[in-house]
């Protein structure tokens, strides 16, 4: 069984990034404790979802974009939803432009390139220490004195007016190179091992840290916290900050997100689950070998949903603990830098360091497996649009040139939007409008296609309409907030 999985580990190395590391944590600064309740079901409630577009790839041997595009409703060369997909694949890219971009800005304050890189790295981190200083004495009830004040001014000043440089982009530059190489000639196995090492580190890392937080009084998670955040309430107002529409960003790319389950099924064909179902739909020999590899792709999915969900949740505790009690908000040029001070109360000088190594090695896996997981539907997408299915040989051409293209894509896009945090942000609402869409597109292949000898029972089908009414509320009031 164990050598079955896989999929969803890949899937993992895509989501416990942007969503976790950025905009988690962001919602955490923002909101404190209150919206722990939005995050766990973020993380839960879409994995029924997900199975569903698993079992249409087991039983039908289909990709997601080629069942959607079955699904009735308007149509212009291909289906109105695979017009949606493309509209968020195209927010999508961006997003992979802010995640290389918080690579680049990781390796700029760690190597930076040019003299204007070093100058700003010295204004930046002034500015950064001594708002972190000054916010963690607020919180620990220690004296903050009027010199204390004007310098933390003096250097908040020197911080706006510093030109950015273009350390970060050079070094997006040079990372998606690399990347598009070992894309290219990489295949499933070499995506499946990469993702889940790099995640794996950076989890544990971001777990033992919140243990060890709750060895100091002053920043230590208490019953209470965790009352307020399951109490399925809006968290109190807070001057200047509205952590809601932040909030439903990150419920379209926390746990599976929109593109996650679109590429989810890519995964598992790629994996041989629907090929080694074999031919003959009819045959009960068929049906037995089905239902063994629908076992396998439950056990795959829920033990993927457990390992980022123990992620985020980490992620948005640390958030809300330490950047939330300071009133620290991570924000584009300086997203990075203040990320890094979650972990300050436990590592203390040496924080900044340990993060940049965890932070390179999360936001490029999300990077990588993003690129990979887009190229592969992208591929897909071609042959739609080209109204031809695409032989296995012209599809892996098309996978190819899309994944050396992606990357250096998203590197340019970083070039002309220098803030990482909005693309990241950006592409979660484009991804919490899809979802709605995806949740009917999964009931409608529950009750109008697949294998009636496969088709799950009662308990299976409520927690699939649970979710999918979850889905409905959460695009829906990404929709009524943003628009």
């Amino acid at each position: 069984m164990l050598q079955r999985l896989g999929p969803g580990l890949i899937i993992a190395g895509a989501i416990v990034g942007s969503g976790e590391l950025v905009a988690t944590t962001k919602v955490g600064a923002e909101a404190g404790f209150w919206l722990l309740w939005l995050i766990v079901i973020g993380c839960l409630i879409k994995v029924f979802t997900q199975v569903e577009f698993g079992r249409m790839a087991i039983t039908e041997g289909r990709t997601t974009l080629s069942a959607l595009d079955v699904v009735p409703g308007p149509r212009l060369r291909a289906n109105w939803i695979v017009w949606f997909w493309l509209f968020m694949t195209l927010v999508g890219i961006a997003q992979l432009g802010g995640i290389v971009g918080g690579v680049g800005q990781a390796l700029a304050i760690s190597t930076p390139i040019t003299h204007d890189g070093r100058a700003f790295n010295e204004v930046q981190d002034e500015w950064v220490e001594r708002r972190v200083a000054r916010r963690v004495a607020d919180h620990r009830g220690q004296l903050v004195t009027p010199a204390d004040v004007a310098r933390e001014e003096s250097a908040a000043r020197a911080a706006a007016d510093a030109p950015v440089p273009f350390d970060p982009v050079l070094w997006a530059a040079l990372i998606s190179l690399p990347t598009s190489l070992m894309l290219v000639i990489g295949r499933y196995r070499l995506v499946q091992i990469v993702s889940t090492a790099l995640v794996a580190s950076f989890t544990l890392f971001t777990v033992v840290t919140l243990i060890l937080l709750q060895m100091r009084p002053e920043w230590a998670i208490r019953a209470k916290d965790v009352g307020d955040g399951l109490s399925f309430r809006m968290p109190p107002p807070r001057e200047g900050l509205d952590p809601l529409p932040t909030a439903l960003a990150a419920f379209g790319i926390i746990g599976v997100g929109a593109a996650e389950l679109i590429s989810y099924p890519y995964w598992c064909l790629e994996k041989g689950y629907a090929r080694w179902s074999g031919p003959g739909a009819d045959s009960p020999d068929w049906v037995e070998r089905a239902r063994g590899w629908m076992r396998v792709l439950r056990y795959d999915a829920f033990l993927s949903m457990v390992v980022y969900t123990v992620g985020t949740v980490a992620f948005f505790l640390l958030g809300a603990a330490v950047l939330g009690r300071t009133g620290l908000v991570p924000e584009n040029k300086s997203m990075i830098r203040t990320l890094a001070a979650m972990y300050e109360p436990v590592f203390g000088e040496h924080a900044g360091t340990l993060f940049l190594g965890g932070a390179l090695a999360v936001l490029y896996s999300t990077y990588f497996v993003a690129s990979a997981s887009y190229a592969r539907v992208g591929a897909d997408a071609i042959g739609i649009f080209g109204k031809r299915p695409l032989t296995p040989e012209r599809r892996r051409f098309w996978e190819r040139v899309l994944c050396a293209a992606i990357p250096v894509a998203s590197v340019f896009i970083f070039g002309f939007v220098r803030a990482p945090t909005g693309l990241i942000l950006a592409a979660g609402v484009s991804q919490a409008l899809m979802l709605p869409v995806l949740g009917f597109a999964a009931l409608w292949f529950r009750y109008r296609r697949g294998h009636p000898e496969i088709r799950p029972g009662r308990l299976w089908d409520a927690m699939l309409w649970l979710s999918g009414l979850g889905l409905l509320i959460a695009g829906g009031w990404a929709a009524w907030t943003r628009f």
